[in-house]
């Protein structure tokens, strides 16, 4: 089974340069591709440089996440594609227990065991649990990061069937600039019946050095992060819950935004400019 390995880049190439030896011993032989996303800090010429085997996708234009992904995705050969991001450190075993489950056809992705340190505290994530409440899908790491089944597979860490991807056509570039993307990937995919599974022998460590918030502020993200919640729900939500959504939505309106200081009200101002304008269009 050919594998690629797909890694975003925005302005990384110092996490590039601490992370690709660690990718290229997990995946020796394998496919690996870079999509530079307009990056000014000389990201390719590094690349060029250090590492000719890697393959580049350069976009002209800074595209964000999820349409950096789906490009890497389409230049893949791969059957089984690795999305991995740049602050992510493969162990070097972690590819043989994720690529196993793919040998069920049914299987949509699988996602990696996720393990950061900060402040000295070491966490174990990659498995989320969810339910509906108050009018939202909302979610959690899960305590037990040992099952298999998940509500998704993080983006930044996850092995997905390349023909299944695009055939839902990929992330969803209405996430833009991040988050929540992976959540509406695999919620998509389980619609069409397909397995989302977890894979906890399948180590990475994730170091959180998201550029995300450098190039955007923390603020706006948070505010995404609320934008995408509400898309979410008025894309894929259909019968009592999203009735339950919009009975809640004036709750969230008033009281949700007081306690983020507002940044709940942009985010649906954002959401809602966003879907008209895609109806306009």
């Amino acid at each position: 089974m050919k594998i690629s390995v797909v890694i975003p880049n925005y302005n990384g190439r110092h996490l590039l340069e601490k992370n690709l030896p660690f990718v290229a011993a997990a995946a020796k032989g394998e496919e690996i591709i870079v999509v530079d996303d307009a990056s000014a800090d000389k990201s390719v010429a590094f690349l060029k440089s250090s590492w000719p085997q890697i393959k580049i996708v350069q976009n002209k234009n800074n595209l964000r996440f999820a349409q950096s992904c789906n490009k890497g995705v389409e230049r893949a050969r791969g059957q089984v594609v690795i999305l991995l991001n740049s602050d992510v450190r493969p162990k070097k075993d972690f590819l043989a227990p994720l690529i196993s489950h793919f040998k069920d056809d049914q299987v949509f992705s699988v996602g990696a065991k996720e393990i950061s340190i900060e402040r000295g505290k070491k966490t174990e994530s990659g498995r989320a649990l969810g339910e509906f409440k108050k009018g939202f899908l909302v979610h959690w790491r899960a305590k037990d990061q040992t099952k298999k089944d998940t509500l998704w597979t993080f983006g930044g860490s996850m092995a997905v069937s390349r023909k299944k991807f695009l055939a839902l056509g990929g992330f969803d570039k209405d996430y833009k600039p991040a988050y929540w993307e992976d959540i509406d990937l695999c919620w998509r995919a389980r619609q069409k019946g397909w397995k989302i599974l977890f894979e906890p022998s399948s180590v990475v460590y994730h170091q959180h050095e998201t550029t995300n918030t450098k190039a955007l502020g923390k603020k706006k993200m948070e505010a995404a992060a609320f934008k995408n919640q509400i898309l979410f729900m008025w894309k894929n939500i259909r019968g009592i819950k999203l009735l339950k959504h919009f009975l809640w939505l004036p709750y969230h309106l008033i009281f949700t935004s007081i306690r983020s200081e507002g940044l709940f009200l942009l985010g649906f101002f954002w959401a809602l400019k966003s879907v008209l304008f895609k109806a306009k269009n």
